[in-house]
């Protein structure tokens, strides 16, 4: 490999150091190369375990075993996770019962959620509990909203385990809404906590219809918890076109 070559991939290291991420259409544009030469780069940097691959990109490798904080992801990709959490809110109707799981994407649907009338929301995220409550007090939001009760993840503002998947278990719900940390064609979905995992499986399986939100950074991601198979799911909704990698299946795949 030339002199070249070997200083962009220290700099695409640099990068994703420093950043946390970087995107092929990026660096290409920078290092003023192809995109098959970026992706080139980033699998051998793969290779060297230096990096992770993702979909469109790359992340530093110590962000992929833990799940960032409620803070952390609330401000990684906001753009991509708003027009996500729009997109979600659209689907939702007058009189639906719905779940929604805690996460930075499915929080951007709260303020979509006003002016719905007879609406359920059944939640564990104290975020999103919150900014109801908000709406409410200003007679913005007129529905109904539920709290899972349970053990309490003050890093995630949300609460979890036993207790929360017992009061889960007692609603069945037009639609849920459901927030992961990975999206891969051979894993399906999946979470890194496994409190988060098994609570997201009872949402899909009381719900009519299920709907995973996940923004193009988390294509092609293996956290290290399995929520379901592809099969499991009705609706994917993301801010790309749906990838060549992921498989045909009967779920359906929205672009925001």
């Amino acid at each position: 490999m030339s002199v070249l070559a070997e200083e962009r991939k220290k700099r695409i290291v640099e990068l994703v150091d420093h950043q946390g991420q970087v995107k092929v259409n990026e660096l290409a544009k920078d290092f003023n190369v192809s995109t098959e030469t970026i992706r080139r780069h980033l699998e051998e940097l793969e290779g060297e375990k230096k990096i992770k691959k993702v979909y469109g990109g790359a992340v530093r490798i110590d962000t992929m075993p833990n799940e960032l904080s409620m803070f952390e992801r609330e401000i990684l990709n906001i753009d991509k996770k708003r027009i996500i959490g729009k997109k979600a809110a659209l689907i939702i109707e007058k009189g639906d019962v719905i779940f929604i799981d805690e996460g930075s994407t499915t929080l951007q649907m709260a303020s979509s959620l006003k002016n719905i009338e007879g609406l359920t929301v059944i939640t564990n995220s104290f975020p999103l509990v919150v900014k109801l409550m908000g709406y409410e007090e200003q007679k913005g939001f007129m529905g109904e909203i539920i709290f899972l009760g349970g053990n309490v993840r003050s890093n995630h503002f949300r609460t979890s385990g036993s207790l929360a998947e017992r009061m889960a278990k007692e609603f069945f719900v037009d639609k849920a809404f459901v927030a992961i940390d990975g999206i891969d064609p051979d894993a399906g979905i999946t979470s890194y906590d496994l409190d988060k995992c098994m609570l997201s499986k009872i949402f899909i399986s009381n719900s009519k219809q299920s709907y995973i939100l996940s923004d193009s950074t988390k294509i092609g991601v293996r956290a290290n918890y399995k929520i379901e198979t592809l099969s499991e799911i009705d609706f994917i909704i993301s801010d790309v076109r749906k990838p060549e990698v992921m498989p045909i299946a009967d779920y359906k795949w929205i672009q925001g």
